[in-house]
This record gives structure tokens, sequence and C-alpha cells, in this order.
């Protein structure tokens, strides 16, 4: 009893350092999330090297990434529901409560799982071609996402689960997790590509064996003695409002996922439109070279949500504020600086991926275009950031939509049309949604929850 005590004082958020209570969190949490976005990041840079047909590859995976994207919606839906309702009622004191919400966060991912499986192998061809795959690009997209699929439910528990580990202040547990299954995906992704000959099929089983071995660490972890709250089968009882308070607080993270699946359509189906496979490859290029750079600023951002969440709910309001502040500088500092780096170096970022000469040159002036203003990107993800951590949830998935459904795809849209050669305009459409989304987000925060959080403070005292 002693030693579970003082584990849990330890992971009391309303004491001490607010920014040290963050970046404990964020240190190991950014490091976690860099490590397993190599899941997909090692598999693209591999393939882009095959001695043959390495761009048709590329382009092929790069048609994977909105089913990719959809398993990973279903993940965040209940992974970043459950968790921020986990650390408001530890912040509370009632960890049984907690327990069962991450209990019937577990089972509704493990079911969801199984259900995409079997949808997803039933509807992969057809949805491949509606996402821009052609003759050239379909064999290396189907082998891959059949593959995949098959690991969907390591997918969910591998990302969804550790949401839960990380609210409970176990960042480096969290960090290991992921640790495990991306060395043993450098491991076997060279192996299975080259060594066994397997291309883009040995890409995939890596993947989802990876995956599975950083499910098992997670489960592991959470029904053993170190963890604050237990993954126990009495709190797999699915409760009516439980459920739909998950859902509606992960509805932010869910529909995030889904548009941004929905605006890789939109650009593969454009880019191949306007621009043949070749921009096709060059959007995977972006994409991967995207979920590097973003990750210190999503690891802050989401590192931060615990501690928000936890001194919200011990009704510890000033600490929020200085959370928030904190958050906000950092993430549009670190931003800013990334914005110079890759404007002024897109040939070094494209070349980790792909050395053909043809995307190399095409993808210059597109990364330059895309990354317009990638500063303005950070408000997005601090003021979705608040909304999440404080049980917001319209607010956050409002916002979610607002950037991606309202004001992306309509450019992706319009904007060829209008801006000549076509393949600029639709990469004109992300630095116009980040200035507008992101203004409107941030701006919305501040003007309700920073007077909200003044007014409970006082009402306090």
């Amino acid at each position: 009893m002693a030693s579970s005590l003082t584990t849990d004082s330890k992971n009391d958020f309303s004491k001490g350092s607010i920014i040290k209570n963050i970046l404990g969190l964020a240190l190991p949490m950014t490091l976690a999330q860099l490590i397993n976005v190599l899941y997909n990041i090692v598999d693209r840079i591999y393939i882009g090297r095959i001695p043959n047909n390495a761009t048709m590859a590329l382009t092929g995976l790069g048609l994977c990434l909105p089913i990719i994207s959809m398993v990973i919606a279903f993940a965040n839906l209940f992974g970043m529901g459950g968790a921020p309702l986990c650390s408001i009622q530890r912040g509370r004191g009632n960890e049984e409560e907690a327990e069962f919400i991450m209990g019937n966060s577990f089972i509704l991912m493990v079911f969801c799982g199984l259900a995409l499986t079997v949808l997803g192998l039933i509807f992969r061809r057809p949805m491949l071609y509606l996402f821009g795959a052609s003759d050239a690009t379909i064999s290396y997209a189907d082998s891959y996402i059949t593959i995949y699929l098959f690991g969907s439910t390591f997918v969910m528990i591998g990302l969804g689960m550790n949401s839960f580990i990380n609210s409970q202040g176990f960042g480096k547990i969290g960090m290991l997790t992921v640790l495990l299954g991306a060395v043993a995906n450098l491991v076997l992704d060279p192996l299975f590509i080259f060594v066994l000959d397997l291309g883009v099929q040995g890409a995939a089983w890596a993947t989802i064996l990876s995956q599975g071995i950083s499910a098992l660490w997670i489960l592991r972890f959470l029904t053993g003695d170190k963890a604050i709250l237990k993954l126990r089968k009495d709190a797999f009882r699915l409760k009516r409002q439980r459920v739909l308070d998950i859902i509606g607080l992960g509805l932010s993270g869910f529909t995030m996922s889904i548009t941004n699946s929905l605006v890789q359509i939109m650009y593969n189906a454009s880019l191949g439109r306007f621009g043949g496979d070749v921009y096709i490859g060059i959007m995977t290029v972006i994409n991967s070279v995207r979920e590097v750079i973003s990750l210190p600023i999503s690891g802050l951002t989401h590192s931060a949500q615990p501690v928000m969440g936890y001194n919200y709910g011990a009704e510890q309001y000033g600490r929020v504020k200085q959370a928030i502040i904190f958050m906000s500088v950092v993430s549009i500092s670190y931003t800013s600086v990334m914005w110079g780096l890759v404007h002024g170096f897109p040939e070094f970022f494209i070349r980790i991926f792909n050395h053909e000469g043809d995307l190399v040159a095409a993808g210059i002036p597109a990364m330059q275009i895309y990354y317009f203003g990638f500063f303005m990107m950070s408000l997005q993800f601090a003021g979705q950031s608040v909304f999440v951590a404080l049980g917001k949830s319209k607010n956050a998935m409002f916002f979610s939509v607002f950037r991606k459904i309202i004001i992306v795809i309509p450019l992706i849209i319009i904007l060829p049309h209008l801006v000549q050669p076509g393949v600029n305009g639709i990469f004109m459409a992300e630095p116009v949604s980040n200035f507008l989304g992101g203004l409107a987000c941030f701006g919305t925060m501040l003007a309700t929850v920073w007077p909200e959080l003044g007014k409970e403070k006082s009402k306090r005292s």
C-alpha cells in the first residue's frame, strides 16, 4: 500500500513546477512518438531504396496512408477520449471510475480493431482506386495494406492504450512501449524487404509484428503491480454513459485523424489528376517529413493534456493557465525554426526518402509551398490540446472539422483551377488552412477558456 501511495503522490500534477511536470512527460513522450512514427517512416525510407520501381512502390505506400489514418482515428477515439477522463477522475481522487474508463476503452478498441480488419479486407481495392491508385501502383498498395489490416487490433492497442500509461505519469514506460516495437521494426524491415526479397509485403509484416510486441508490453504493464490504474476484467463491462463520455471526448482526436484521411484522399486524387503518380509520391514524402518535424510539438501538447486535466479536476486553475502559456510559447518558437529549415533545405529532407531525379526536382518547390507559414499550425495544436484536456469536446471537434473539411478540402478543389501549374494550387491549400484554422482555434480558446478559468478561480476564493 505504501508503494502505491508513493507512486500516486509522485504523479500528482497539482504539486511542483508546472513546466517541470509537462517536460517530465513531454521528453519521453516525444521520444516515444518519434519512435512510433518510425513504424511507418522506416518502411518508406527502405522502400524508397529498393532496386526496381522505388518511386512507384513508395507511391503505393502513400496510397495506403488514408486507410492507416482511419485505423489510427479509431485508436484516438478511445485512447484520446478515455485518457483525459482518467486524468480528471484521478485529480478528483476517484481511481475506481478511472479504471472503469480505461477498461471500457480497451474493450472498445479490441472490438473495433477486429471490425476494421474484416471491413478493410473486403473493401480495400475499391478504396485504393478511389484514393488515386493507378494500374502501375495498385499492386504495391494492395500488397501492403492487405497485410497491415491483419494487425489492426495490435495498432489499436499499441497506440490507444499507451495514452493511459502516459496519463498516469509513466512517460518513460510509454516511451519503452514504442521503443520495443520500433527496434523490432528496424531489424525486421531490412530482413524482410531485402534479405527475404518480400518488398512492400515485407515492410507490412515488419510493421504489424512490431506493433504486436508493443501491444503485449502495454498489456503486461497495465495488468502488473507498477501501474496506478489496473486493467481489470470486471472493468470491461460497458456502461452506456461511460462509453458516450469516452466517445464524446475522443471525437476530437478521431475527427482529426479521419479528416486527415479525407484530406490525404483529396490530395492524392487531385495530384494524380493534375500531376500524375510522381506527385502522389511527392505527397508521400511531404507527409513523412511532416510526421517527423511535427513530433516535438505533438509530444508537448499531448503531454500537457494530463497535466492540465489533472489540475482542472483539482481546481488549480492558475496552474492550468501557466501550462497553456508555456505550451503555446514553446510550440510557436519550435515551428518557426522548423519552417526556416524546411524552406531553406528542402532537398535534404526529400532525399531521406527518395533519390530519383524527377521526384526530387518537382518536390523542392512543392515542399516550400506546402510548409509556408508552418508556425501557424502550432496554434491549432495548442488550442485543440486545451479543449481536449478540459473536457470541452464540442469545441475540440468543431475546430478539427473546421480546418480540414471547411477550409482545406474546398481549397484543394478550387485552387488548382486558379493557380498554374495546378499542382502548386493544390499544395497551397495547406498553408492557407494553417493561417485561417490556427487563428480561429487559438483565438476562440483564449476568448472562452481563459476568462472562464479566471472567473472560476475568483469564485473559489
